[in-house]
């Protein structure tokens, strides 16, 4: 028999844990038919309420769960990592354990995989219950992706995907420290059916992603998957140096002509801090791709475990 790996990241997530359980398992009976076990892999991001505690409870219940819980908050993407790298499945998905990753959907996930596809991946059409800012920069950042980004990045994509075993380990290929899996997705490539559905909002509680947090993840998701700020900065300098060259043949031909003396130190001092500006900005892109470096060469690892069975 096959054996199906569901990932599911918590972080301070107790009451979720076992809805997420009783609505998973009314898939039961398609994966009989299917031929295939289950093991269910809950990945506790460092969680700080009685998430662990509840999925100790479903493992009294269900030896097919197990944990993983990391020392302290390592973050969701070193979750999916470390589930993707205790994983046994044949056939590996991850998911959310808000329920905003409708489990109802594997049956036809799995159709497409039955057709050839090497992955099932999940994008929302809406975004129905988000803050409208939020729902705004997040359309913004998707459509910057593709024009300065090679790697295939969709609007609206999930983490919510369902894939082969040989998938996940391309992706455990990458051991980066800086991580956004929704870029890896993409650029190991394989051949991806992509399934929208309508937002669903969360069973219960509270995001832990705020605007701040969706904001450094951007960064790093430009940082990993592209160069362009880096010859943005370029340009930006080249450009201001043509300009101030320009500006210094203007300057002497007036003086040449007109005999006017160069006045209005307040247009000067615009001037200077203009240019300080954009000096200061492109020193700040550079120090992104350093920084991201700087921790790369580190080689720390991308999680500790505290606990796990």
């Amino acid at each position: 028999m096959s054996l199906l790996t569901v990932i599911v990241p918590c972080y301070n997530e107790e009451e979720n844990v076992p809805l997420f359980y009783e609505e998973l398992m009314k898939n039961e009976p398609f994966l009989a038919e299917k031929g295939m076990e289950l093991e269910l892999l809950y990945v506790d991001d460092g969680s700080t309420d009685k998430t662990v505690p509840e999925i100790k409870k479903l493992r009294e219940r269900d030896p097919r769960v197990h944990l993983v819980s990391f020392s302290r908050n390592f973050g969701k993407e070193a979750a999916i990592y470390a589930g993707l790298e205790n994983s046994r499945g044949d056939y590996v998905v991850m998911m959310d354990v808000d329920l905003q990753d409708p489990p109802s959907l594997l049956p036809e996930m799995f159709s497409y995989i039955q057709e050839g596809y090497d992955s099932v991946a999940t994008r929302r059409v809406s975004r129905k219950g988000e803050p409208p800012i939020r729902s705004f920069f997040a359309r913004m950042f998707y459509r910057l992706m593709k024009k300065i980004s090679k790697t295939e990045i969709m609007d609206g994509a999930r983490d919510y995907r369902l894939m082969t075993r040989q998938m996940a380990d391309a992706i455990l290929s990458m051991p980066e420290y800086n991580r956004f899996t929704k870029g890896i997705f993409g650029w190991v490539g394989f051949k991806t059916k992509w399934i929208e559905y309508e937002n669903v909002e969360r069973a219960r509680g509270e995001t832990k992603w705020s605007f701040w947090k969706l904001f450094l993840y951007s960064l790093d998701g430009i940082c990993a998957f592209s160069t362009a700020p880096l010859m943005l900065a370029s340009v930006m300098g080249v450009f201001f140096c043509v300009v101030a060259f320009l500006m210094i043949v203007f300057i002497i031909v007036r003086k040449m002509i007109f005999g006017d003396p160069v006045s209005g130190w307040p247009s000067l001092v615009c001037i200077i801090l203009m240019t300080s500006g954009v000096q200061f900005f492109c020193t700040g892109i550079v120090g992104q791709y350093l920084a991201k470096t700087y921790m790369e060469v580190k080689r720390r690892p991308i999680y500790l475990i505290r606990e796990s069975f």
